[in-house]
Order: structure tokens, then sequence, then C-alpha cells
């Protein structure tokens, strides 16, 4: 049986949160900052020339990175073979600096997952810093004029599961609805802001329209709202990167079923 990526109607909820048999392992990969990586106490940044080798090296492998949307939707028509997800947390200024071009060289394209409650803001999250610029609204609309998919990673990376209701749909919605303003397109896509999801945010995702959603291990969640991702940093070299990827495959998630639209 195949993971539906339908959205479910309430009566179908239970179904929709127990993990599924899967037919075809899909990588995705979870990026964060392209910079400097000398500063980096969270370990959430890759140096240009290391993203530029990783790249490489899936070409070498038969792989194609490609944007989420455009993942799920080869899911749907059984065409997922040698793609990978992947995805650019928190929406860096850097990711228009370092990451576009670089995913262009090796014609990728990705998904970035931003904050509309930040934009031209930085990551104040972080209190260890240091202290990052995060995308303008013209450097969004950037990204996407360039083939990117720019998806909701929540207002203010807030974590959902320790929120109560109304700041839940605030940033879950309402984050939804600001992205909109922004692209001009209501987004697909959802992350979890660091990885966290369970049960009441799952379905606050799924009642905001969202078709699929990023978490990092989502545990005994399942199906195209709890997609688990493998961290890539600067440490992951051809060895590294192939041993996540024999592991990944190992785990057996998937994702196919019926066609998403964003």
């Amino acid at each position: 049986m195949s993971v539906d990526l339908t959205p479910p109607t309430p009566s179908d909820t239970e179904p929709f949160l127990r993990l599924r048999t899967p037919r075809t392992p899909a990588w995705v990969a979870m990026y964060h900052s392209v910079a400097d990586p000398t500063d980096d106490p969270y370990e959430i940044t890759v140096s240009p020339d290391r993203l530029d080798a990783q790249l490489r090296w899936m070409r070498r492998q038969g792989l194609r990175g490609v944007s989420m949307r455009q993942l799920t939707e080869a899911c749907a028509r059984g065409r997922q073979h040698n793609l990978v997800g992947l995805t650019f947390d928190d929406g860096y200024r850097d990711f228009v600096d370092h990451a576009l071009p670089l995913l262009r060289r090796h014609a990728c394209t990705a998904t970035v997952f931003v904050l509309p409650g930040r934009i031209a803001g930085e990551n104040a999250w972080d209190p260890l810093g240091p202290r990052k610029p995060l995308l303008d609204a013209d450097g969004i609309r950037h990204a996407a004029a360039e083939g990117m998919e720019v998806a909701s990673h929540g207002l203010t990376h807030t974590d959902l599961t320790a929120a109560d209701d109304a700041t839940l749909r605030r940033e879950v919605a309402g984050s939804r609805v600001a992205l909109a303003d922004v692209t001009g397109e209501e987004p697909a896509g959802f992350c979890y802001p660091y990885g966290h999801v369970d049960e009441r945010v799952l379905l606050a995702v799924r009642d905001a329209g969202y078709r699929y959603a990023c978490a990092i291990a989502p545990g005994p969640l399942a199906g195209p709202l709890a997609l688990p991702r493998v961290h890539i940093g600067q440490g992951d070299t051809a060895w590294r990167l192939r041993l996540k990827l024999r592991t990944n495959r190992l785990r057996h998630r998937a994702l196919a079923g019926p066609a998403v639209t964003a």
C-alpha cells in the first residue's frame, strides 16, 4: 500500500496518522545556511564549496535534487526513482547569495522554508548565534522566480508543540496567508520548526490546507504531513553521504500516492 498524499477528512484521521507500508523509499536532504561554517555552534552551516561537492556527488550517483513539490508529484506518478528532495530551512539570505547559483549549476531545484513573520530579520531564536540575516521579500520572490519552491516554516520559528491553540493557528494558518501575500501563491508545504511535531500540530497543518509537511524524526506519525528528512552538514563528505543514503533506504520511508498540486 502506498502513502496517500491527499489530506484526509476528520473521519479518517486515525489511519492518516498511522504508519503505512511504503513502496519505494525517497531521500529528503535537510540543509539550513550556506556560508562560512567557522562559527557554527548548531552545526547547520555548509560552505558553498561543500554544497558544490555534495551536489556533484549526487550527480555522480545518478541522483537529481528537486523541490519537495516536484518530489511529491513525481512520487504520485511512480517516477521518483533517483530523485532527492532538497530542503533549506529558515530562509537565510545566503540561500540566494550562495545556494541558488550552485543549484542552477547542477540543474537542481529546492524548497526553501521561510518565516514570513521575520522577513528581512535574523535568526533570533538561536541564543548562541551567530546572527544571520534572513531573506527579505524581494529575495523570497527572486528565489521563486528562479524556479525554487517557497514554503512555510511558521511565522516566527516557534516550537509548535509547546504553543497554545491561538499561537498555533497564527503560526500555521497565519503564515500561509502571509506568505501568499509575498509570493502571490499559497504555499503547498510546511516545515515544523525544530522538527517538532505531535498529533495536535499535524492536524492544525492539515486544517490550514497544506498538502505536505516536513519534520526531522516524526516518531509514530507518518504520511504526507510527517515526512522525515536527513540532516546534511559540513562534515558530510562522499562516504558519509553514501552511508546516509543507504541508512535512509533501510528505514523504508516513502512518498507515493495521488498527485499534489500547489
